[in-house]
């Protein structure tokens, strides 16, 4: 814990889902990620994306940190791949922000949870690699994005996904199945990484 603070709770930090989000200060989502560390006993802290040395400032008085989902996809580039067309526009500001907190965190050694766009750029940030689309990389008939569905959903569609037994993530599921939203998976994992969830029918690994 960081001394002379009046709270006892561990401060997590938290960066914003996309740098438009954060402009346009439109918090439902980001708010979730907020509510879910309350929950679990922590106070969050919102990270900004459009100033770094305010980042730099804060992140030693934090005690852990949550990497969220986000709309935008990793560059191809940064894992050595060609961009086939398939990845959304990189947000460069989150990203930036992800790559200062995961520097900070493993020198440090604060505890990280990534979630979807976060643990793919964990994977990448640790020399792993990406499946820009599953659905078209894979040939999986699985919907993935909104845009495989017609008429489109307002919300991403989920697919079940089969736990690896003896993972943190099976044992807080409390199952060896469940179900998850995402249309990328790590391709070539990072080599200390453990599968903890493949795609029950494709067989990718989709957490870690």
């Amino acid at each position: 814990m960081t001394s002379g603070r009046t709270s006892t709770r561990p401060r997590v930090g938290i960066p914003w889902r996309t740098s438009q989000e954060e402009t346009q200060r439109n918090h439902p989502k980001i708010k979730n990620y907020e509510d879910a560390v309350r929950r679990a006993g922590g106070e969050p802290v919102l990270l900004t994306l459009s100033d770094p040395l305010a980042v730099d400032r804060v992140l030693p008085t934090l005690d852990a940190f949550v990497l969220p989902g986000s709309p935008s996809d990793v560059a191809p580039a940064e894992y050595g791949a060609v961009n086939r067309g398939l990845s959304e526009p990189a947000d460069l500001a989150r990203e930036a922000t992800d790559r200062a907190i995961l520097k900070h965190a493993f020198a440090e050694q604060k505890p990280v949870l990534a979630i979807c766009y976060g643990c793919q750029l964990l994977n990448v940030y640790l020399g792993g690699t990406l499946i820009q689309d599953l659905r078209a990389e894979t040939g999986t008939s699985i919907a993935h994005r909104k845009k495989d569905l017609l008429p489109e959903p307002k919300d991403d569609p989920r697919h079940a996904a089969a736990f690896e037994q003896g993972s943190r993530l099976a044992a807080v599921a409390s199952g060896r199945r469940g179900e998850i939203n995402s249309y990328a998976a790590a391709e070539q994992l990072f080599r200390d990484f453990v599968e903890a969830a493949r795609k029950a029918r494709n067989s990718v690994a989709e957490k870690v």
